[in-house]
């Protein structure tokens, strides 16, 4: 098993209490190219992540675990709203993108997926500049559903924005 940066790749791991095994989380955060990833005896397509939002407002992921996760995103042009602002919207695509991958995370990835239901967001500071982190919290680890407790600051831990967000978990359509 990796964990660590190799390549165009970065392989972050958690474990699960039931299984010997490790679960092995795989995202391609700096390639341009569709990668398939064996996973379980089936095949599970990555997009770039160019070619997603995340990509596009500069997110990456830190800590995924199963009960807390991760991401910072840059404060800068392409995250400003038109007067120089943090972006509520960009706010919370982090905050979907942090609940999503924890949920993700913790599914049979083999046979689900996870995909937002509901999200909400309050914004509570501004910012112009500099790096935010997102953190979630699953509040709810359901069969169907997970509710996810999102907090983003600043880097002196100030709050800009808090969010709640329902992740869905859909049956793979075979």
């Amino acid at each position: 098993m990796q964990e660590g940066i190799s390549g165009n790749f970065l392989y972050l791991s958690s474990f699960e209490k039931e299984k010997p095994l490790p679960k092995v989380v795989i995202f391609a955060m700096i390639t341009t190219e569709t990668h398939d990833f064996k996973k379980g005896g089936s095949t599970m397509q990555i997009k770039p992540v160019e070619e997603t939002i995340a990509g596009v407002l500069g997110i990456e992921m830190g800590e995924i675990g199963e009960d807390k996760v991760t991401a910072t995103m840059p404060v800068n042009s392409s995250t400003h709203q038109p007067f120089g602002q943090l972006h509520g919207g960009a706010s919370v695509v982090l905050a979907e993108t942090v609940a999503s991958v924890g949920t993700w995370n913790l599914i049979d990835q083999e046979n689900e997926i996870a995909v937002g239901l509901e999200i909400n967001a309050n914004h509570i500071r501004g910012k112009r500049d500099g790096m935010v982190t997102a953190v979630g919290t699953p509040l709810h680890k359901g069969r169907t559903t997970m509710v996810w407790d999102i907090k983003i600051m600043d880097e002196e831990e100030r709050l800009i924005c808090v969010s709640r967000c329902t992740v869905a978990i859909v049956q793979k359509k075979k």
